[in-house]
């Protein structure tokens, strides 16, 4: 593993606060590549992903969010202007596990090409809803999908967080 890969893997923040910027077609198609690449069990590729950069869509999506949350009129994409939406086939076993790994995967190639991104959950209840049933159908996808994350990606507003500590104990060596 090069250093320019650890640095990027080690520097990486979930951001909390977005510019209304765009994020340009070449960064997210090269974000959404690398989701692609994500170990799958037994490389069946489970997940699919939903780039949403339509606003309407964004909107709605941020709405049905808050109100799982119980926070109607909140916005938990915190105004990033893409929600990349991992949903994984429910018949594989690894699916939740796969579906984990494409969103890491993503944060991390966002990262790596200057984006912020941050992992939103309560994918699953609004993907169980027919609201979000009816949003798969309108979009021509089919099959049993669980919503496993939403990975919000744009530009930052405003300083990455700082680390927090690591914690005592969080690896245990066997020799």
């Amino acid at each position: 593993m090069s250093n320019q890969v650890m640095e990027s893997i080690l520097s990486r923040r979930s951001v909390r606060s977005y510019k209304s910027d765009p994020v340009p077609k070449e960064l997210l198609d090269q974000v959404l590549e690398a989701g692609t690449y994500a170990a799958t069990g037994m490389g069946r590729q489970s997940p699919i992903i939903i780039a949403v950069t339509d606003k309407a869509l964004r909107d709605k999506l941020s709405a049905m969010n808050a109100a799982v949350m119980g926070k109607p009129g909140a916005d938990p994409f915190y105004g990033a202007p893409v929600v990349l939406v991992v949903l994984a086939d429910k018949s594989v076993p690894t699916h939740v596990y796969d579906g984990s790994l494409v969103m890491g995967n993503l944060m991390e190639a966002a990262h790596a090409v200057g984006l912020s991104s941050c992992w939103i959950h309560r994918a699953k209840e609004e993907f169980e809803t027919d609201e979000g049933k009816e949003i798969l159908a309108s979009l021509g996808i089919q099959g049993d999908y669980e919503g496993i994350g939403h990975c919000i990606l744009g530009y930052a507003d405003g300083p990455a967080p700082q680390p927090k500590p690591r914690k005592d104990g969080y690896v245990y060596r066997v020799e």
